[in-house]
């Protein structure tokens, strides 16, 4: 029997005495104020289709060698899966998501099932099987270097297209700005995109690592989110700049890719559709150093720098008419850095709220992003709690409020 520990998507970010930060605090009440945001629109429906599953995440003073027996320092249980994590996020910040997943019935997958839902995660068009296992993964948190490995069992049996029926498909569409895709069960989410794209809503992929399927639901991404690795690995580009190029190259209906560095914050290339005949061409890999020495390196909060608008281009790559950004990270002392999961997916929480901001405050939508993704961290830290980061609309107010969104 699951403990009421099992719980997939703890409301702990509302306790205030989490966030621990020593100097000087990171947010304060005194900070907040409802004009912080750009208003949401009335409508804002985001579908998501992929995974999710249980953590059992297990803190260790040091990765154990070959055929040791160790105890574990403290043990939590709690929800995870990239469109579980990311979702969570996408509601506590005032959006409309529903999840498109499988789980079985037992204690876990009720368990999912009902958190999700507390946290305003519509999941009426999960298919839960009455056999089987919900998806689960071991992550083993070493104190000691500050790294965790995670060993995922997934759920049995597996989705497939045929159990979401055709009715079931236009229902979840029905009134969807944004469609979301972490890359899992792509046979069942290369369905759904199809579709969506012959409604013309937008689709967001996140691009974590190359995956079965996923080369074919890139064709149909409108915004693209990758991992560090993942530019030059699917494009055989010789360098970053070059590979993210490359990308919008290859895939015309992409607006922007961002891809994410870690300690050194993201870099987000975009397109511009209108102009481009008479503007300067400029070697992206000398604009993106400009941007760099544009950084304040006496600055701790997160900041985004951007390009003018012109023509990009890489030898043996080509051009594309956009513009270059790039978003620092907060500088964290390395005794505080604990490394679990989920604030990527914060991060993917963030852009997908970034995308029902006007386009003329694009900026804001990756420096509110690299802001929360920091802010997710930072509660982590102070919690060791791979889920516990997911903002409320308020934390947000606050997370904006710091000042450094509207640079």
């Amino acid at each position: 029997m699951v403990s009421s520990l099992l719980s997939p998507f703890p409301n702990v970010i509302s306790q205030p005495n989490l966030v621990s930060r020593a100097s000087p605090p990171f947010f304060t009440r005194a900070q907040m104020s409802s004009e912080s945001l750009p208003p949401l629109p009335e409508h804002r429906i985001v579908l998501g289709c992929g995974s999710v599953g249980v953590d059992f995440l297990a803190s260790v003073a040091s990765y154990p060698k070959p055929d040791d027996k160790i105890r574990s320092t403290s043990l939590k249980v709690q929800g995870g899966g990239n469109a579980g994590n990311a979702l969570t996020c996408v509601a506590r910040l005032g959006l409309n998501p529903r999840l498109i997943s499988k789980v079985a019935n037992d204690a876990q997958g009720k368990s999912i099932l009902e958190e999700l839902e507390s946290d305003g995660v519509n999941t009426s068009f999960f298919i839960v099987s009455e056999e089987g296992n919900s998806p689960f993964t071991y992550i083993i948190v070493d104190n000691e270097t500050k790294t965790r490995t995670c060993i995922h069992t997934p759920g049995y049996p597996p989705l497939i297209p045929d159990e979401l029926s055709q009715s079931q498909l236009l229902s979840a569409l029905d009134g969807a700005n944004m469609v979301y895709f972490d890359g899992r069960l792509y046979e069942t989410a290369l369905i759904i995109a199809k579709e969506a794209a012959c409604k013309n809503i937008p689709i967001l992929v996140d691009a974590e690592r190359e995956r079965e399927g996923l080369d074919d639901l890139l064709n149909f991404a409108s915004y693209a989110i990758c991992s560090a690795r993942f530019p030059q690995a699917w494009t055989k580009a010789p360098s970053l700049p070059s590979a993210l190029l490359s990308m919008l190259l290859r895939l015309p209906n992409l607006k922007f890719v961002i891809v994410t560095l870690g300690e050194d914050g993201c870099i987000m290339l975009e397109r511009s559709v209108n102009g481009g005949s008479d503007a300067e061409e400029i070697d992206i890999h000398g604009l993106l150093e400009s941007l760099k020495q544009r950084k304040d390196e006496s600055k701790t909060i997160p900041t985004c720098i951007s390009s003018v608008v012109t023509n990009l281009s890489a030898n043996g790559i080509g051009t594309v008419f956009g513009r270059l950004f790039i978003g620092t990270a907060e500088k964290i002392p390395p005794s505080e850095l604990v490394d679990t999961t989920g604030a990527g997916d914060a991060f993917i929480g963030a852009v997908v709220y970034g995308t029902f901001i006007p386009s003329d405050l694009i900026s804001l939508q990756l420096l509110f992003s690299e802001r929360l993704n920091i802010f997710m961290f930072n509660l982590k830290v102070a919690t060791n709690s791979s889920l516990c980061g997911h903002a409320t609309g308020e934390d947000v107010t606050i997370c904006c409020s710091s000042g450094c969104i509207w640079l």
